[in-house]
């Protein structure tokens, strides 16, 4: 279970609208925020002294609008919330959180000059400035983030490019489909080179490893590891390690061992493949070409 929570929030995903444009996510919050207070006046806002009620959401809204474009300016600083391209679902609900702490932190301090300063400087006045900011200002975020959830199981290439998630290769060759046909009639079974991590004997069948929009599947079909090896054979870089592992060389991410064999470690997956000592002098020749 704890795995899979940790795949989830690292998986590549969209930065939120919001934060990805921080001038019209200022706009939107701050309408947004105003609009909402005005129709169902939540948390017991209450009227600055010296303002009308209207004219005082007014400037919470906009305080909060400009918040939200600061706080987004000093997260670009930090390469951690700065590169689109390694945006995770983890980065997306750190960089919300952050946001709305800021805002809310914004929020307590405007009050000190909109509303009575009497009694503001303590704990509990912080923590209830920022709560009702994560509560109004949360919406919005999730909207956008809810919009971009889709990608995660939708099969866009535009995205997978553009975020680097499995993007296919330019190669034409090389984006040719892979068909791997069963000894049962109506199975089959389809995927680009660059998906496939690698295949396992187990007894009659063959399991296939394969990264789809950056989740792992697993794929059963009825052969024999001999007959796939054959089938993927004109495909560079897929190799037969041992009697019973196929494996794509371009997803090593390192090898251990010897002469007596390796162990190595594949992107996508946690699982560790053997390489045999019969299969070493292959690998490393195939494995030196594809890292050229």
């Amino acid at each position: 279970m704890k795995n899979q929570i940790i795949s989830w929030l690292n998986k590549k995903f969209p930065r939120n609208y919001l934060i990805e444009n921080p001038v019209a996510g200022a706009i939107i919050n701050t309408l947004f925020c105003f609009i909402f207070i005005l129709l169902y006046k939540p948390l017991q806002t209450n009227a600055s002294p010296h303002l009308s009620f209207e004219l005082t959401m007014a400037v919470y809204s906009i305080g909060s609008g400009l918040a939200l474009m600061l706080f987004v300016w000093i997260l670009n600083f930090s390469k951690w919330f700065s590169d689109i391209k390694e945006w995770t679902i983890l980065r997306e609900i750190a960089s919300v959180f952050l946001i709305l702490t800021g805002i809310g932190s914004v929020v307590y301090l405007m009050g000190f000059f909109i509303e009575s300063p009497a009694g503001r400087l303590n704990m509990e006045t912080y923590l209830d400035s920022v709560s009702r900011s994560f509560l109004l200002g949360l919406f919005p975020f999730v909207f956008f983030s809810a919009i971009n959830y889709r990608y995660l199981s939708a099969d866009n290439d535009q995205f997978r490019v553009k975020y680097n998630i499995n993007p296919r290769p330019e190669n034409n060759e090389e984006e040719q489909v892979i068909k791997i046909s069963s000894k049962l009639k109506k199975e089959e079974l389809s995927f680009f080179p660059d998906e496939f991590i690698y295949a396992e004997s187990d007894g009659n069948y063959v399991v296939f490893h394969i990264l789809k929009n950056n989740a792992l599947k697993k794929e059963i079909i009825r052969n024999s590891i001999s007959n796939i090896e054959q089938e993927l054979a004109e495909i560079p870089g897929i190799i037969r390690t041992h009697r019973a592992f196929i494996v794509n060389l371009k997803k090593v991410k390192s090898k251990q061992g010897n002469i007596l064999g390796y162990q190595l470690r594949l992107s996508g997956t946690d699982s560790v493949i053997p390489v045999s000592r019969n299969n070493i002098h292959k690998f490393d020749e195939a494995f030196s070409v594809i890292r050229q």
